[in-house]
């Protein structure tokens, strides 16, 4: 059983502990977030010890309420109040943060030294096997068309960062993608290749915010089978999982 911490606790924090709650092989031990407020399951009842990050000495609360991994779906300045904690007790550290600047990406690829450590911006398990078909297809058909179309609720003002993400492994620039603003869309993603005589349409949808969870306990299980620190993209795991079931064939 791996116990683990949970910073952030917004709408997708909120999606992730459901799923974290559920799984029989992991148990959610705390949270954390910027001020102390309860976490209530649906009767109401407080059912998972809060805490402010701002607020608590850190390492006295380690101490007595220990685990073995930190869930990140809070915001970048987080890293910093917990990271050195995390590389003394070689915690386990999977983080879904999209805003990190090229200094705190140094510092969590730094944390790695020491931990285990897996950054993703977008850590769903179906948009990362998405990348990693569409480089294939790339290299297998590098003159083919290429366009991104991204998809998300109508506030959102920013092109998608996971849009750039897949337009970056393509060797693509902002140009090729198309964004849409519609309603309440969580968040849809497609690449379409185009042949002389044929279409090749490669496409995610995110239905819930719950699948950022199933991708983080995915993330802790790969991490959790591995014996020596290192830093680790969601497509390096993907990938050692992949040459696994390539050796099983």
């Amino acid at each position: 059983m791996l116990k683990i911490g949970l910073i952030g606790y917004g709408k997708a924090g909120q999606a992730v502990a459901n799923v974290l709650q559920a799984e029989p092989d992991l148990e959610l031990s705390w949270i954390a977030r910027r001020t102390h407020q309860n976490a209530f399951d649906e009767s109401g009842a407080c059912s998972i010890p809060v805490i402010g990050l701002d607020q608590i000495d850190l390492a006295n609360w380690l101490d007595k309420h220990p685990v073995d991994a930190l869930v990140d779906f809070s915001g970048p300045e987080a890293v910093r109040q917990y990271g050195e904690e995390l590389r003394r007790r070689r915690l386990m550290l999977v983080t879904a943060i999209s805003a990190y600047s090229d200094a705190d990406l140094a510092y969590i690829q730094s944390l790695g030294e020491d931990a285990r450590v897996m950054s993703c911006p977008n850590i769903t398990l179906g948009i990362n096997f998405l990348i990693l078909a569409a480089r294939l297809l790339r290299e297998i058909a590098p003159h083919a068309d290429i366009a991104i179309l991204e998809e998300h609720f109508r506030d959102k003002p920013e092109v998608s960062g996971t849009a750039r993400k897949i337009a970056e492994s393509l060797e693509l620039d902002d140009a090729n993608i198309t964004s849409l603003r519609l309603g309440g869309i969580v968040g849809h993603h497609e690449v379409v290749f185009g042949f002389p005589y044929q279409t090749v349409r490669l496409s995610h949808d995110s239905i819930r915010r719950e699948a950022f969870g199933t991708g983080a306990a995915f993330a802790l299980r790969e991490l959790a089978a591995r014996t020596e620190p290192g830093y680790f993209s969601f497509e390096d795991l993907l990938m050692q999982r992949l040459r696994t079931q390539w050796l099983r064939a």
